[in-house]
């Protein structure tokens, strides 16, 4: 599929509105505290984004799930704002948050009027430096993330069978262990373990602070000043230096369930973001699951009707991940059947490549979704901290078109040759009766 003129002049108009690399304006405070700063008054809204470079990766058993703890916790009040007054401030002022965990990174994100710039500020710097640490506070999180936990099981399949194939395709690293963590580490959890983790991975040299929209550098800078310079630095935190050996074998868990048809995920080892492969791998991505006309969908629940739903995800990693695809069986499916249908297909990709109509319109659908992105302030926030910590530097954001427009067919199915291979996968089944 070639790019159609309407394309073209749309990618063209918003790769001139687009900002440019030198827009971003970064300072590093003296407690080392990461500051980026984009303006944008386009509307008079702002955001902010608080990337924590701390996840699952840096936990350890007996101390797994706080990373996502402390999600929880940072919203259960601090020194000048008590119990809920975040929330209530924040909305006083007109603004909004949220907050993820993922296995690299916690991230808490406000959106506001450009106004109300300096009570994000305050609310911010009193959470870091003075969190509370009531102990009822940490009894009723903690039930709630058991709770959050055992349902989530429960009633996701695909977080089920996630959770075991993380466990079996990772022996050393710790992407082994989900996000939210062991129930009895849950369970066990000291107020010391939670003094001593949030010390230590929510110092202010741990963080890297965007701010986007309405506002101007130096009154962000002074501000920055102002309200998080005085947080003190800590010690760095212990690098995460645990590399999985390679996978010289086919894993397989088999999970039994009261399902109504089986359920398939495998996952493949594939290297860290900041591989030479990630853009393949994106673009490979696409190709094999989004929408209708992508190979899995269309071989495996369009034509063959093998399946009632089908996606592939590759997730952004400090350190080689993995590379899942995930299918339920349609009635009268067995499993076997719809993992030989989805292997038949990587292996024809890995054989024969893909065409150029898939790869144009892979780029296609890459580039708009880039565009559509960084055309908001939130977008533009939410990237050049992504960039930042996964790709090592946010200037690599600018060069992401680029770098799509450079893969050709012949990458993606060099890739799929380096990945795709039996050895290198592991599958996980979720089934009532393990068949024979």
């Amino acid at each position: 599929m070639r790019i159609t003129l309407v394309l073209l002049m749309l990618i063209g108009t918003r790769l001139l509105a687009q900002p440019k690399a030198a827009d971003v304006k970064t300072f590093t405070l003296n407690n080392q505290m990461k500051i980026m700063v984009l303006e944008d008054h386009s509307i008079p809204n702002a955001n902010m984004y608080l990337f924590w470079k701390v996840g699952s990766r840096n936990e350890y058993p007996g101390i797994t799930g706080l990373s996502h703890f402390f999600e929880h916790m940072m919203f259960n009040g601090a020194k000048k704002y008590g119990p809920k007054m975040f929330d209530q401030t924040m909305e006083a002022k007109g603004g909004s948050n949220n907050a993820y965990t993922t296995e690299n990174v916690t991230v808490y994100t406000d959106w506001f009027p450009s106004s109300s710039l300096e009570t994000m500020f305050d609310l911010e710097a009193d959470r870091i430096k003075d969190l509370n640490f009531d102990d009822k506070m940490i009894e009723s999180e903690r039930g709630v993330v058991l709770s959050e936990r055992s349902t989530g099981l429960e009633n996701s399949n695909f977080r089920l069978v996630h959770e075991m194939v993380k466990a079996s395709a990772f022996m050393a690293h710790p992407y082994r262990w989900s996000v939210i963590g062991y129930e009895s580490d849950i369970k066990n959890w000291s107020k010391a373990d939670l003094q001593q983790y949030f010390k230590t991975y929510y110092a202010p040299n741990n963080c890297v602070a965007v701010i986007v929209g309405d506002v101007q550098t130096d009154n962000v800078l002074a501000l920055a000043k102002k309200y998080f310079e005085p947080i003190p630095a800590q010690a760095p935190p212990r690098p995460v230096h645990t590399e999985e050996p390679p996978q010289n074998g086919e894993k397989r868990v088999f999970v039994q369930k009261d399902v109504t048809t089986p359920n398939v995920l495998v996952a493949y080892h594939v290297p860290q973001t900041q591989s030479d492969d990630y853009y393949a791998l994106e673009l490979l991505n696409t190709i094999l699951s989004s929408g209708n006309s992508s190979r899995l969908y269309k071989e495996l629940v369009d034509k063959k009707q093998l399946a009632t739903e089908v996606f592939s995800y590759f997730p952004q990693s400090i350190d080689p991940n993995l590379f899942y695809i995930y299918a339920v069986s349609s009635k009268d499916t067995t499993s076997t059947e719809l993992e030989q249908a989805i292997f038949t297909i990587l292996d024809e990709v890995a054989e024969k490549g893909v065409t150029e109509n898939e790869i144009q319109k892979a780029k296609n659908q890459k580039l708009m979704e880039f565009y559509q992105e960084m055309e908001t302030i939130n977008g533009k926030a939410n990237n050049i901290g992504t960039y930042e910590i996964f790709f090592g530097d946010y200037k690599k954001l600018y060069e992401a078109p680029a770098q799509y427009n450079k893969v050709t067919a012949a990458t993606i199915q060099e890739v799929a040759k380096k990945y795709f291979k039996k050895p290198n996968r592991t599958v996980g089944i979720i089934q009532k009766n393990v068949e024979q």
